[in-house]
């Protein structure tokens, strides 16, 4: 077996910490001066550090961490929460229930809704629609009355005129009747006459009577027109057109659609409490028979609606609702 000698191994020389292999510069020399005397202190703390006891050492750890801990929640500062808005529960909320709606969401809304509705209506006034609800029934009866008043005040005044007479054909026989000059004497009715006015007064008393009670026996109707409604039927008409509009949608004419006919139309539709069609009728027609027959079809499709509510049918018997329809070109139709 060949041996191979070992080769002899020649140690580097050993670089100290701070060997300079070249002349620096003086700012050079300061610096490194500087790390020398830094180093130096640094060890004489590790060896005095050293040179405690373990007990010591504890000891100084802990008065060190209680010092970090005293300086970190002298500079931390508490300020109390901000109010939660929503922390009253009690606090109502306004929300307006709107009849139309918008794909624009508006920028400052002035009120809640369960759609957005941007802007709308004929003024820039920060103001709501606002519109009386049709009275013209109200209104002929309450003529209605007045002139049954008058009748009857009529009436009883020539009633009294009669009985006054009546009572001055009765003779006497205390005071001998004077006989007044006959220009003064007025012309006293006969019998025949006085029964005659009596009979018909009568007759009209019974039909006034009659009257009154027809006026009582009459339906209370409730007219909810287009452009308002009152807080308490919002949901009932809102569910009702979209009701509407989900029947139209999916009986939409299809003579329209091949005709092209498109077009809006007023409509009125009356809805007694138990929610049973009464009638309909066309306020407007579209000029197109095939959308304003379309409209009629879809009402009795869609009838029977849900019956009132106890907050209306309280006061309410027939419901008269008066919309917009509108058969768009996209063969949809929207009740406004």
């Amino acid at each position: 077996m060949k041996v191979i000698p070992a080769r002899e191994v020649v140690p580097l020389p050993r670089r100290g910490r701070h060997v300079r292999h070249a002349p620096w510069s003086g700012a050079a020399a300061q610096f490194d001066q500087r790390i020398t005397e830094l180093e130096r202190r640094i060890a004489e703390v590790d060896r005095r550090f050293v040179a405690l006891g373990v007990k010591t050492r504890i000891e100084a750890a802990l008065l060190l961490s209680i010092l970090i801990h005293v300086a970190v929640i002298a500079g931390v500062t508490f300020k109390m929460p901000a109010k939660n808005p929503l922390s009253d529960l009690n606090q109502p909320l306004e929300v307006v229930l709107v009849n139309a709606k918008s794909t624009a969401k508006p920028p400052q809304p002035d009120a809640l809704a369960q759609a957005n509705l941007d802007g709308g209506g004929n003024t820039d006034a920060r103001r709501r629609a606002k519109s009386p609800f049709p009275v013209r029934q109200q209104e002929k009866q309450e003529e209605t009355r007045t002139l049954a008043a008058r009748a009857v005040e009529r009436l009883e005044r020539e009633a009294r005129q009669l009985m006054t007479q009546a009572k001055s054909l009765v003779p006497v026989e205390s005071a001998p009747p004077q006989v007044p000059p006959q220009s003064e004497a007025p012309a006293a009715p006969d019998a025949s006459e006085l029964v005659q006015r009596g009979l018909e007064i009568a007759r009209l008393e019974a039909q006034i009577s009659k009257d009154w009670d027809s006026y009582q026996k009459r339906p209370r109707r409730r007219f909810i027109g287009a452009r308002t409604q009152e807080f308490r039927f919002a949901r009932y008409v809102e569910d009702w057109r979209l009701k509407i509009e989900r029947i139209g949608e999916l009986n939409y004419p299809q003579a329209a659609r091949d005709q092209k006919a498109y077009g809006s139309l007023v409509v009125t539709v009356s809805i007694k409490a138990s929610g049973i069609l009464e009638k309909v009728e066309i306020n407007r027609p579209s000029g197109w028979k095939i959308l304003d027959e379309a409209a009629l079809h879809i009402v009795r499709l869609a009838a029977p609606f849900a019956p009132f509510p106890a907050d209306i049918s309280t006061d309410t018997d027939i419901l008269s609702i008066t919309r917009t329809w509108t058969f768009t070109r996209s063969d949809q139709l929207i009740a406004e």
